[in-house]
Parts: structure tokens; C-alpha cells; sequence
């Protein structure tokens, strides 16, 4: 049973600090997946990074919850995780792999033209945040794994241009995986995607109406329409409201809020209103759902 938080409160959010790592100053860690988890306990209960985090499963199997999504583990999955994602598990004993985690500016300290957003499943948190590698194209991609590891532990010559190189072709081979028989669509309308996305993130409690972040980005309504429909297949209100059904969810879990005081939160005075709002996106009332997981 995945039970997300015995009791409630506050997500803690992690940095690369405070995960045993080679380089204190740098932005990067590497390591089995084994050893990780044994080093760090706390990464077995629900939380969040400031980093972002890329994961290989080899061995065994279970259930990796991203978000209040379900994703089955199996050997040839491909985990990619962006800050700000509220991740746990349930693993079996013979569980093994890789992973590795870079914060923004590690990454964007090795290029002068490329952003990480560039990969599809870091350019919105709509996008999920997984491949699963056939088995007979998982050699290279451990490979690749094997090598970004065995650079992290060594202290040779231009050793953080070398990951840098690996990790950009890693990213290559999983969106090639990633993107297999779908469009990719135009740069232009996933740097507005982008862009709305993060107004949202950043104003959603606050800001409710798509012709206000139309405002804010210079263009009509009719346009971001437009572009999300393109590359989400979703509405400027569908995404503002998903992102404001997450957090609810994230608050009625791990804070001591009542429901009232999570409408309130994130901007809903008229407690009944949301729960009318929660319960069309989710079909379960905020009381259900915190029923249920628990």
C-alpha cells in the first residue's frame, strides 16, 4: 500500500548537499543506486529536490509514485525528474541501477546555446517522466550511465567537460526514445509553452485566467490557446488548474491545513467552490482524497 505520509507535514526539499558526494562544491553526484539508497535514508519517504534527477533501473521491480502518478519499475526504465516533483517508492530486495542528478546551472554551465528544457521531458512537468528502454537497445544507455559514474569518480583532466559531453548525449539517445513516432513541434511554441508554464508556477495562486497570462506574455488568448492545444493538448485553463489541483494535493498531504484553509491558500475564499473545483478534476472530494491515501 502506498501510504505517502504517516503524518502530516512540510515536504522537505533536498539539495545536492546534502547527499554524500565527491565534489561538495560542484553541482553533480553519481552512484549505484544501491549504495545511494543505503547512504541516504531519507530519500525512501515522500520529498523533493532543487536538482534535477535521472534514474536507470537494471534489476527488480516496483512502483515509483511521481506527483500522486503511479509508474511501474522495471529493468530499462528511464526515470528524468525535474525540481519541484514530490517523488517516493516501493522497491523490491533485488532492486539495482544507476542515478544521477545535476542542478540548472552545472548543466548550463557546460553549453553557451543549449537549455536543458531543450529535452521534452524536462520542458513541462505535463510531460511524464519516464522511458522504458528495450531490452535490446539497453547495452548503450547503461553504458552511457557506466561512464558518466566512472568519470564522476575519477579526478582526470577536463573531467566536468567529459560529463557535461556524456550527459548531453545520454539526454540525445532518451529523446530519441522519448520522441519515437511522435512531432516534434516548433521550438518557438515550446519556448512559449515554456514560459507560460513558468508564469503559472509562479502566479497561480494568484492569477486564475488565461487572458491575464496572455497579457503578461504580449500576445491573445487566442494564441496561447493556440500553442498549449499544440504541444499539450491541453487548454491555458486546463494547465492552470492542474497546477493549482497539485498543489492542493501536495497541501491536504503533507500540512497540517484544513481544507478551507487549503482554498484559501491557493486563492479560494468560498472553501465549497473548490471542492466543486477538486472534485471535477479528480473525481474524489479533498476529504476522499485524503482518504485515500492514508
Amino acid at each position: 500500500m502506498y501510504i505517502l505520509a504517516l503524518l502530516k507535514k512540510k515536504l522537505p526539499i533536498y539539495s545536492i548537499k546534502q547527499f554524500k558526494h565527491i565534489d561538495e562544491e560542484a553541482g553533480f553526484y553519481a552512484n549505484l543506486f544501491i549504495p545511494h539508497i543505503k547512504e541516504h535514508h531519507f530519500t525512501t519517504k515522500p520529498h523533493k529536490h532543487d536538482f534535477y534527477l535521472i534514474l536507470l533501473f537494471t534489476k527488480g521491480h516496483g512502483m515509483h509514485y511521481v506527483d500522486f502518478t503511479k509508474y511501474q519499475i522495471k529493468p530499462g526504465t528511464v526515470f528524468m525528474m525535474s525540481p519541484g516533483q514530490v517523488h517516493s517508492w516501493e522497491l523490491s530486495d533485488d532492486i539495482d541501477g544507476y542515478v544521477f542528478f545535476h542542478s540548472k546551472s552545472f548543466y548550463d554551465e557546460g553549453y553557451t546555446n543549449e537549455k536543458i528544457t531543450n529535452y521534452p521531458f524536462f520542458s513541462s512537468i505535463h510531460n511524464e517522466p519516464l522511458v522504458v528502454i528495450k531490452k535490446s537497445n539497453l547495452v548503450p544507455i547503461e553504458d552511457l550511465f557506466k561512464k558518466i559514474l566512472e568519470e564522476y569518480k575519477q579526478d582526470n583532466l577536463f573531467r566536468f567537460g567529459k560529463l557535461h559531453a556524456l550527459i548531453n548525449i545520454l539526454y540525445i539517445e532518451l529523446t530519441r526514445t522519448y520522441n519515437a513516432g511522435t512531432k516534434v513541434e516548433k521550438e518557438k511554441y515550446l519556448s512559449a509553452v515554456r514560459k507560460f508554464e513558468t508564469l503559472v508556477d509562479n502566479n497561480f495562486k494568484e492569477i486564475k485566467f488565461p487572458a491575464e497570462y496572455a497579457s503578461l506574455m504580449n500576445m491573445t488568448e487566442r494564441h496561447l490557446n493556440r500553442i498549449t492545444k499544440a504541444c499539450l493538448n491541453k487548454t491555458p485553463t486546463e494547465l492552470i488548474s492542474d497546477r493549482v489541483i497539485l498543489e492542493a494535493k501536495r497541501m491536504l498531504i503533507h500540512s497540517n491545513h484544513s481544507v478551507a484553509e487549503v482554498a484559501g491558500e491557493l486563492g479560494y475564499f468560498d472553501s465549497s467552490y473548490f471542492s466543486k473545483l477538486f472534485k471535477k478534476k479528480t473525481k474524489l472530494t479533498p476529504k476522499q482524497f485524503i482518504g485515500r491515501n492514508h
